[in-house]
């Protein structure tokens, strides 16, 4: 069925919308790939906090125009799904990555970051970035480290003395 012009302005404006927010884009061809597994993919990014949409090409090219995703336009032929990461960076790509694990029909053609086009091999980098909790807690590990290191060194003074001490009285004790 086809659209009318408000219904393609109302896509156009969402996608803006979410483009407009997001941290990174992902484009992948979905060509073959069945019903319910389309279901469970966009089951799976809901979960993840990734806005996923199946969108015409040219309301996708105007809906990214002017966003940090305009550098996608060309690439965006053929039958494709978008997805936004809306929370952290490496969604987008964990999901399509994982799903793509178990159907070899979902074919990554695009990623972009903070306006910039990655080869779609480097999803997998995307995809390990750490999350917003696993970033801090990186943070605070090294934060803690020296000072945790000073705490084990002026400790060490005390126990030091405390086994020579018994050292010599052992030998006192054999002797």
């Amino acid at each position: 069925m086809a659209l009318n012009f408000e219904q393609k302005q109302a896509i156009v404006a969402e996608v803006a919308e979410v483009a407009s927010t997001a941290l990174s884009a992902v484009a992948a061809e979905y060509r073959g790939i069945t019903v319910e597994d389309m279901t469970a993919l966009r089951a799976q990014a809901r979960n993840s906090g990734v806005y996923l949409r199946v969108v015409k090409n040219t309301l996708a090219r105007r809906a990214v125009k002017d966003t940090e995703f305009e550098c996608m336009t060309d690439g965006l032929t053929g039958p494709l799904v978008l997805a936004f990461s809306q929370e952290d960076p490496g969604a987008a790509a964990r999901v399509i990555k994982d799903f793509a694990k178990g159907n070899d029909k979902l074919v990554v053609k695009l990623v972009s970051i903070s306006g910039q086009m990655l080869a779609p091999s480097e999803i997998e980098t995307l995809a390990k970035m750490p999350t917003y909790d696993q970033a801090i807690s990186m943070l605070m590990s090294v934060m803690k480290a020296p000072i945790q290191k000073l705490a084990q060194t002026m400790n060490e003074v005390p126990g030091k003395l405390v086994r020579t001490i018994a050292a010599v009285r052992d030998a006192k004790e054999a002797a």
